[in-house]
């Protein structure tokens, strides 16, 4: 060949793959984003039961892929909002999950791909109803996975004896071939952290002709599926141990499902060429049977499992706080509310840890602590998320007035602590951002007054903590204190910015370091300000807890509430353009 025609091969593949891979990311961005908020409802309730866990965990995988719906799990975890030995259940059903995209990419629907990319692209560009723009999302990554495979094979087809040679080394009909060809799968799948990129790529394979034979696409199938573990690992950086844990059980279980997959080859070879006459339908059928069947093999060895990762990653460290929203303390409202509080301070808790750690980033960088800061964001907006759907269906059962009105003061602390969190992650990045310019560097004085600013905050965060701790009695006195202490931090900040001010008129710092130290300031006045309004709200006449209604079971419905009449928008639209309004 000549050096065009190379060109053309290599380019035609790479294309194709990465068509391929943005279609497949495209199209279950798109479904996740359809199904919404509902997903992580159902799978906290899914937990409780190892089937339910292991069905829904099926949805998700289907969803968004194993490798996704696995950072997830992992994401939940290191929140606390849901333990190792519940995640396990889902984790065996994401596995199966993944399998029904082969499913769907095994059909021949590559005669309907440019009309799926139009009707998509129209549908995402025009629908105003959200769960109608992200369907149409999925229906646009879908034409581009499917395109995708028509240029990979279409690239492969007229050099296919190119290939012969290469796949007659990963060829599964002798055991050399099949494990040589499980982990080459398996090391590709790892670098581009994507089983149904390669398996997709297999199938183009076959499309072209460049395998013929069952033999030849199995080492691939159960290859993938080891390598796309990958993504699980690198999401557990910097994450909890129990987080850590999950991603290697994700490991675990492709492992001893690869394992299986090998010491029942026969029997594939065998029986699998009866499921279906297309190739491409064996090779996912192949998937989907392997998968089913380890993950109901497993499934009664879930407790066994847990301890085994536990074994394999040890650790002397405490285990941090797991969430205290229970759905069984919703007949409770008042026990249902001491939770709440007990939830607010875990992650206020959380929120002093990475600002902690983000002042030693702002000393010295380093890779983890900057990515427990970002997981800990994560983990804050996970549990904001948590807590607003528990409060919503709170509402649903009878409430006080004063239980009507403390539960949305602790829903808008929430979103304080919340914001919070968002506001520690930038001064993270505005650090990172300050590594990179060699112009920026502060002073040792500058470096002072940051760390005297940081230090207030911190005297104020753990003010906070101490407030939100239902077993005291003293929310308002509490709070007071930490209305003081916000008052000393605006002393401390206003002398910090007029030094600052000074140190600019000098010349002791160049205009770029001021802004970036001008940045950290507004992040920390943010902070500030967040806290003041928790403390405000704690202030209030309704914040307070009654002992003696803890354990009262109350009506399990809501008392009927006589709603307002619908609008007639066109009054309020014609008063908003009246002089009088004006």
């Amino acid at each position: 060949m000549d050096n065009s025609t190379v060109t053309g091969l290599i380019f035609g593949l790479l294309g194709g793959l990465a068509l391929f891979i943005f279609g497949m990311r495209t199209m279950s961005d798109g479904l996740s984003a359809a199904v919404g908020s509902g997903m992580r409802t159902l799978l906290g309730k899914a937990t409780r039961n190892r089937i339910a866990g292991l069905g829904l965990g099926t949805v998700i995988g289907g969803l968004i892929q194993s490798s996704a719906s696995i950072v997830l799990f992992i994401g939940f975890i290191n929140a606390g909002l849901m333990t190792l030995t519940q995640s396990i259940a889902p984790i065996l059903g994401a596995n199966i999950g993944t399998t029904l995209s082969v499913q769907l990419i095994s059909f021949k629907l590559s005669d309907y791909c440019l009309p799926a990319i139009f009707i998509g692209l129209i549908l995402h560009l025009i629908a105003r109803k959200q769960k109608l723009k992200y369907g149409g999302q999925a229906i646009l990554g879908f034409g581009l996975l499917f395109l995708g495979m028509v240029f990979m094979g279409d690239s492969i087809k007229p050099h296919r004896e190119l290939f012969e040679p290469w796949l007659a080394h990963i060829n599964g009909s002798t055991m050399s071939g099949l494990i040589t060809g499980t982990l080459v799968a398996a090391l590709i799948t790892g670098v581009i952290q994507s089983s149904g990129a390669v398996i997709g790529m297999g199938f183009a394979m076959v499309s072209a002709g460049a395998i013929t034979e069952f033999e030849g696409i199995y080492p691939i199938i159960i290859g993938a599926n080891v390598g796309t573990c990958v993504t699980g690992l690198l999401g557990s950086i910097g994450t909890t141990v129990d987080a850590r844990r999950a991603a290697i059980t994700h490991l675990v279980f492709n492992l001893i499902s690869t394992t299986l997959a090998i010491a029942a080859s026969p029997l594939f070879y065998k029986f699998i060429p009866a499921t279906s006459d297309d190739l491409i339908r064996q090779a996912a059928n192949a998937d989907t049977i392997k998968m089913t069947i380890t993950a109901l093999l497993m499934l009664p060895f879930v407790p066994m499992l847990g301890k085994l990762v536990t074994k394999l990653v040890p650790s002397k460290k405490v285990q941090p706080e797991s969430s205290y929203l229970d759905d069984q303390l919703m007949n409770r409202p008042e026990q249902a509310i001491f939770a709440c509080l007990k939830e607010l301070q875990r992650t206020v808790r959380i929120c002093a840890e990475s600002l902690h750690l983000a002042a030693e980033e702002f000393i010295q960088h380093d890779p983890r602590r900057a990515k427990l800061i970002k997981v800990n964001e994560l983990s804050v907006n996970a549990i904001k998320l948590a807590m607003r759907k528990y409060l919503a269906n709170l509402t649903e059962h009878y409430l006080s007035k004063r239980q009507s009105i403390l539960i949305e003061h602790i829903d808008r602390c929430m979103s304080d602590v919340e914001r919070v969190g968002d506001h520690i992650a930038n001064l993270s990045e505005i650090a990172q951002r300050q590594r990179s310019i060699s112009t920026a560097r502060f002073s040792p004085a500058a470096i002072e007054d940051w760390l005297s600013i940081h230090r207030a905050i911190e005297q104020l965060l753990a003010k906070v903590i101490e407030s939100l701790d239902p077993e005291k009695a003293d929310f308002q006195e509490t709070a007071k204190q930490i209305i003081d202490l916000r008052e000393n931090y605006v002393k401390t900040a206003i002398q910090v910015r007029n030094a600052h001010f000074q140190r600019l008129e000098e010349k002791e710092a160049t205009p770029l370091a001021g802004m970036l130290f001008n940045d950290y300031l507004s992040n920390f006045s943010r902070i500030s300000k967040h806290i003041k309004t928790i403390a405000l709200a704690e202030q209030q006449p309704q914040f307070w807890l009654k002992r003696d209604k803890l354990n009262k079971v109350m009506s399990s419905e809501a008392p009927g509430y006589t709603l307002p009449d619908n609008i007639n928008p066109k009054d309020y639209l014609d008063r908003l353009q009246s002089d009088n309004y004006r």
